[in-house]
């Protein structure tokens, strides 16, 4: 794919620094558009006793992710970038497993959203440090955000496979 148009910006970062910070939010857009879909597909397909749940948090989650993708593509196009954010380009580009189609029942669901909210979790950890390492404060804050929901929103849905037994 080529590389995308930028525009100017008198938001006073270096045009490298920019650059750096528009890239990784553009991987984070494919990463986080990529898990919104995937908490969808759970959404539509969960069965079983806990279904009326599992549903509804499922829905939770996706609006919840739904803010993350906007915050994440404007910040990108603040900065004076392109947001890289079809369907098409979100699965060319994210790091996130496919969803199994062979999930059905709440348990299955459950833990595939689980292994995928722990792996954007720690990229998004690690994208924090990078946007501190090329000095965009606002990026970082902005994957900070980001971080804290993910990890709610692991815990509510590691909550279903724990017990005190």
């Amino acid at each position: 794919m080529p590389k995308p148009k930028t525009f100017s910006t008198r938001i006073d970062l270096p045009p490298a620094s920019r650059e750096s910070a528009i890239a990784l939010l553009n991987q984070h857009l494919a990463d986080t558009f990529d898990l919104g879909s995937q908490i969808k597909q759970a959404h539509w397909n969960v069965k079983g006793p806990n279904f009326i749940a599992l549903h509804e948090l499922f829905d939770d989650l996706a609006e919840s992710v739904e803010e993350y993708i906007d915050l994440i593509a404007e910040r990108a196009t603040a900065l004076g970038g392109y947001a890289l954010g079809t369907a098409r380009m979100a699965a060319a580009a994210s790091r996130l497993p496919e969803y199994p189609v062979d999930a059905v029942d709440g348990k299955q669901h459950v833990e595939a959203l689980v292994a995928r909210f722990s792996a954007l979790g720690k990229t998004t950890r690690a994208a924090i440090d990078a946007s501190n390492e090329f000095s965009d404060a606002d990026t970082a804050d902005l994957f900070t955000e980001v971080s804290r929901g993910i990890d709610k929103h692991l815990w509510f849905l590691e909550a279903h496979l724990q017990s005190a037994s």
